[in-house]
């Protein structure tokens, strides 16, 4: 793995530990030598992981559709932008540019992000690990709710086994280093639809 697509909130959130969490974030895709590939915007988490990476030498791809320039949330100092026309293709973009993917908390747009790779996963769009950061138990319950639709027949175990969970960004990154290596990724880039 060496480019990881950050999904998180463009919100702080009520609690400073999420955003102290992105700042460990972007400090360990930076020392580990992996350029992070995100929205392209400076507000929330999202800029918060993009800040930290470049602070401590790192590299960020961000990729942000047209019309949120307009509302000035675009990070200026990124190793590499790209303007795009639409979310859809910000979505695949971002896919295509990624060996793996972690959420962090966030908001309607995180969630939405995290299932549709998570979908696109099950049917076979891509083999990259997809990995959960669960800070300050923030997903507890989306889990429960996930462990729901496994056990009332709308998911299946082993497509809920793609989801790799964990409450720290080393020990997760590992786990998906440890998925990418058993031959899980194999042609795993992002098919056009």
């Amino acid at each position: 793995m060496k480019n990881i697509l950050i999904y998180c909130g463009s919100s702080y959130g009520n609690n400073e530990i999420y955003n102290k969490t992105a700042q460990e974030v972007g400090e360990t895709l930076a020392k580990q030598d992996l350029r992070l590939v995100y929205g392209g915007g400076k507000a929330g988490l999202m800029g918060t992981v993009a800040d930290a990476v470049l602070d401590n030498g790192g590299e960020v791809i961000g990729i942000i559709p047209s019309f949120m320039e307009a509302w000035e949330v675009q990070h200026t100092g990124l190793t590499e932008c790209i303007v795009v026309e639409s979310m859809h293709v910000r979505k695949q973009l971002m896919a295509e540019k990624a060996d793996g993917v972690v959420a962090l908390p966030g908001g309607w747009g995180t969630l939405d992000e995290l299932f549709e790779i998570l979908t696109w996963r099950q049917i076979g769009l891509h083999r990259m690990p997809v990995g959960l950061l669960n800070t300050n138990g923030f997903y507890d319950d989306l889990m429960m709710m996930m462990n729901k639709m496994v056990s009332e027949g709308f998911v299946r175990a082993v497509n809920l086994n793609f989801l790799i969970i964990d409450d720290n960004i080393e020990s997760l990154l590992e786990k998906m280093r440890n998925d990418a290596t058993e031959g899980e990724i194999i042609g795993k880039r992002i098919e056009r639809a």
